[in-house]
Formats: structure tokens, C-alpha cells, sequence
């Protein structure tokens, strides 16, 4: 009874967590690492265009609460996605015809695409909390839980509950639809097909009379519906914070490199060994070692290797020992 106990803590506490968060990082990662492989720059503005995607479907889905329009036990949000998505794109598409395609057309190095990209950081970032405030912003509305604590003690007769959030399901369910998507999209579809030749071979690419733009345009709409998903599955699991999703950039860039910079597999992977690395060693261990050792050496202290405050150093540490021990990461992804 007591090894169920500390079970149910661990996927309490650990297990799902690390899964819904891994799928948010996922997702997050897989824009990072499209527009690496086909424009050849790390673009550090994702953070933020994921916060303003968010932003948008956060106003949205205050108008639809506001209208009495819902959703169910859904959240209302999914209902306002679309037009987030839509906004995402729509600013995705702006920032490249005024600022990337002028760098890209003089052939200018990566390193001056990254320096740009962090200017559009400050701009979008700066744009966020000029619409929507700095505080934390709460949209979630509908059922809270799919099978709360309570009840699952109530079923199961154990100490323990099992608490699964609403939004944790959506999450992973929502992570598996459109990763499931994006590779019908890569490996099914003319355009996706020209996505990944280019990203291959820009030459040979070029010289098969693929279209550049094109390619660069399909590639924008992607990553801003992927920005757009990730951030709005987070700020209903968590909360929508402006300087949040900054902070975010590194958690996602870490997934990208340690699973492969380029490799969309690679990136899905990184996603959950950040995650998973971040949880577990965050979290306190006293109440699962409690259920599994014997009364009289219970630990006193919460035997937790580190602080909630430091996980983002977490990512990090695990991105440098990629970066010194494996440079290409887990799926040998792209090399600048």
C-alpha cells in the first residue's frame, strides 16, 4: 500500500508534469528548430512571439467570456486559438518582409541574423506588456480537473490522490494532433517535401526551381502556429506572464540543441529531457521517500537537490554538457 503511495506522489508530482510540460517545451523547440534548419538562424524573438500569440488569444478569449460565449468544461481559449494563430502569423510575416528578408537578400552572416532577432525580442516583448500589462494573467475557465485528488482517494482507498488538470490533458492530447500534423505536413505534402529539400540542399534546392520565399513564408506560418500553441498550452497549465515566455527561451533552445539543433525528432526528445531533468531535480522527495523507508529514518530535511527558483538553471547546465560532450546533441542535428 505504501509503495502504491509513493507511486501515485511520483505521477502526481513528477510523471504528469514532466509530460505536459515536456509536451509545451516540445512544441516550443520544434519552432526553434525549423527555423534553424531552413533560414539558418537561431531565432531568439520565439520566446516573445510565443507570448504575443498568447496575448492575443488571451484578449480574444476574454471577448468570448465577456459575450457569454464557451466552451463546455473546455476552456474557452481553445475557441480563441485560431485567431491567435492567425495574429501570430500574420506578425511572423510582417517582422520577415521588414527585417529578416533585407539580412537574408545581403547573404548576411547567422551571427548578424541572431543580433536582429534579439532587437525583435526587446520590440515584441516591449509591445506585450504595453497591451496586456506585466502581472499574471489568468484565462482558464471550464472543468478544472479531469479526476481530482478527493475522488481518486474516494476510488482508491489509498492516502495518496491523484490530481490530473484539465489543462494537462489538453495539453498532451493537443502536443500529439499537431506534432501528428506537422509530419504528415514535412513528409506527405508537396510543400513540406520543398521545406525539407531546402533545408537539405539550399543549392540543389534552388536549382530544382524551388520557390525561396515560398519556402521561407510556409516556414513563418508554422513556426507562428507552433509559438501560438506551445505558449497558449502553458499559460492555461500555468499563467500568462509577459516576461515568462522570455525566460522560457532558454528551457526551449535547450530542448532544441540537446536533441539536435534542425532535427524536429530531436527536438520533440530534447523537449521532454529538459523537462523531466527540470522536475526531477526540483522536486522535494521527502513526502515519496516517507511512503518507501522505514519510520525511524524518514528523512527530516525535504531532500531536494535544488531550489524551484534555480530549474531554468537546470536547462543550462544540461545545454553546456550537450554542447562540450556532444555538440550535434542526441539526433545529430544541424552545426552552425
Amino acid at each position: 500500500m505504501e509503495f502504491l503511495n509513493a507511486l501515485v506522489a511520483v505521477s502526481n508530482y513528477v510523471l504528469i508534469p514532466g509530460i505536459a510540460y515536456g509536451s509545451q517545451l516540445a512544441l516550443g523547440a520544434l519552432g526553434v528548430t525549423l527555423v534553424y534548419g531552413i533560414l539558418r538562424f537561431s531565432n531568439f524573438a520565439h520566446g516573445d512571439t510565443m507570448a504575443l500569440g498568447t496575448m492575443a488569444t488571451v484578449l480574444m478569449t476574454w471577448l468570448f467570456q465577456s459575450m457569454g460565449i464557451g466552451f463546455g468544461v473546455l476552456p474557452t481559449a481553445l475557441l480563441a486559438l485560431p485567431f491567435g494563430i492567425a495574429f501570430a502569423m500574420a506578425l511572423t510575416l510582417g517582422t520577415d518582409r521588414l527585417v529578416y528578408r533585407f539580412y537574408r537578400e545581403q547573404k548576411a552572416k547567422p551571427v548578424i541574423l541572431v543580433i536582429v532577432s534579439l532587437g525583435v525580442t526587446f520590440i515584441y516583448n516591449g509591445i506585450t506588456r504595453f497591451i496586456i500589462g506585466t502581472d499574471d494573467r489568468n484565462f482558464f475557465d471550464g472543468e478544472r480537473f479531469i479526476i481530482s485528488a478527493r475522488d481518486f482517494k474516494k476510488m482508491t482507498g489509498l492516502d495518496e490522490g491523484l490530481a490530473i488538470k484539465t489543462t494537462q490533458g489538453i495539453t498532451v492530447i493537443t502536443a500529439i494532433v499537431v506534432v501528428a500534423l506537422l509530419f504528415w505536413f514535412l513528409n506527405r505534402t508537396r510543400s513540406g517535401k520543398s521545406m525539407r529539400a531546402y533545408s537539405d540542399n539550399e543549392d540543389l534546392a534552388l536549382l530544382s526551381g524551388i520557390n525561396p520565399e515560398r519556402v521561407v513564408m510556409i516556414t513563418w506560418l508554422i513556426v507562428a502556429a507552433l509559438a501560438t500553441v506551445a505558449g497558449v498550452l502553458y499559460g492555461l497549465d500555468k499563467t500568462f506572464k509577459p516576461f515568462t515566455y522570455f525566460q522560457l527561451l532558454l528551457p526551449i533552445f535547450a530542448a532544441a540543441i540537446v536533441g539536435g539543433l534542425g532535427n524536429p525528432i530531436g527536438a520533440i526528445a530534447g523537449g521532454f529531457v529538459i523537462a523531466f531533468s527540470e522536475v526531477t531535480i526540483t522536486y522535494a522527495w521527502k513526502k515519496v521517500l516517507g511512503y518507501l523507508m522505514p519510520e525511524s529514518i524518514e528523512p527530516s530535511s525535504l531532500v531536494q537537490l535544488m531550489s524551484t527558483d534555480y530549474k531554468f538553471a537546470v536547462s543550462f547546465v544540461i545545454l553546456l554538457i550537450v554542447l562540450l560532450f556532444k555538440p550535434t546533441g542526441l539526433f545529430k542535428g544541424q552545426t552552425a
